[in-house]
């Protein structure tokens, strides 16, 4: 049976919610600090998952040696104090217990072994190296330290906290749609699944994940359009006697060259840049141009897809056809500039949300 939900992440940006400067600071240490400990805590889950995986081919250790991974009160051979799936999640707790929420650690001891699972055969073949967590590492927690959510009309703003940590969101302008999500979770029409916090340069951002409803355009499944994205125009589309070509790729080059051109200009003038505060304020201009860039290729990937299904749910198409996939895909692979330039991928993949949420099947031919 087909699902009738899907999953949505979004980005919100949060601030700590209390009256004094001293205050916010002191809350902020702590998140740093649970995310310093977070960081630790991933690189020890990674290291001893390998171990456990491994032990059974260090030939230096003798003949006798058990290696069985599981419980030595339920097994003999077992080599474990309690079952594998608690074994790394007590040690965890042991270390940092005091240093940060027992919820945190459960929670990311749980994703990491998920994603260590799907890549067993690869690092047992040697083909695939450990994961490497940067500092910046969003820490995850689930809906037991997600307390209070409620819309604070005098602060207009959304409000939770985070454990014991009083937390507000700023949304900005041109957030309707996270408007939309929070107040449907507020009402019970959508449904929090887990959720997760990164600091980045001194910001908190909440990566929450939502269930969702899938969108019904009472669609028919006899309509197929057929698409196919291409280097001299970003898609082109056709339903029938319908066609639709949109973007080119003079319009989608011509700005991101534009801006990659001036980005070059800053950098030869950079050795020039007064010091001041060192590299970060020598790097400050190109640090905005790369800002530009990313966020020009976003805004108009997701205009392309947008397009595209908003075409297809016009014409009652209830299958999307990519024609072609494959061979674009070794074309953009092969050539250096399209691989550098024209974000094929992040294109294949917009359209790909874009067309589960309205409940239209994307066939990749």
């Amino acid at each position: 049976m087909e699902k009738t939900t899907m999953k949505l992440v979004r980005k919100i940006r949060l601030t700590v919610d209390l009256p004094t400067a001293e205050e916010r600071k002191e809350a902020k240490k702590i998140l740093y600090r649970w995310q310093d400990r977070s960081l630790r805590a991933a690189n020890l889950i990674v290291s001893h998952l390998y171990v456990q995986i491994m032990i059974k081919d260090f030939l230096y250790l003798s003949e006798g040696v058990k290696y069985k991974l599981v419980d030595e009160k339920k097994d003999t051979e077992g080599i474990l104090q309690c079952s594998y799936s608690n074994s790394i999640y007590r040690m965890l707790s042991n270390r940092f217990k005091g240093e940060i929420p027992v919820n945190i650690l459960a929670y990311l001891n749980y994703e990491l072994m998920g994603a260590f699972k799907n890549n067993y055969m690869d690092y047992l073949n040697g083909t695939r190296s450990l994961q490497n967590f940067k500092q910046n590492m969003a820490f995850p927690f689930g809906t037991e330290g997600f307390r209070q959510f409620q819309y604070n009309e005098e602060k207009k703003a959304y409000c939770f906290r985070l454990f014991k940590i009083p937390l507000k969101t700023y949304l900005g302008r041109g957030s309707f749609g996270k408007h939309e999500l929070l107040e449907q979770l507020i009402i019970g029409k959508v449904k929090l699944c887990r959720s997760k916090i990164k600091i980045e340069k001194g910001k908190i951002f909440w990566l929450p994940v939502f269930e969702i409803p899938k969108e019904d355009h009472s669609l028919k499944p006899e309509i197929v359009a057929e698409a196919s994205l291409s280097i001299e125009y970003p898609i082109s589309v056709k339903i029938g006697k319908n066609r639709l070509q949109i973007g080119n790729k003079e319009e989608f080059l011509h700005r991101r060259l534009a801006i990659q051109a001036a980005r070059a200009r800053t950098m030869s003038g950079v050795p020039y840049c007064k010091g001041g505060k060192g590299r970060d304020r020598k790097l400050k201009a190109l640090e905005r141009f790369s800002d530009a860039e990313s966020n020009y290729i976003k805004t108009r990937l997701h205009e392309y897809s947008k397009r595209l299904i908003d075409f297809c749910i016009e014409n009652k198409a209830a299958t999307l056809v990519l024609l072609d996939a494959q061979e674009n895909s070794d074309i953009v692979r092969e050539e250096q500039f399209l691989l550098r330039n024209w974000s094929y991928h992040e294109l294949l993949t917009k359209i790909k949300y874009k067309a589960d949420k309205a409940g239209i099947e994307l066939i990749t031919a």
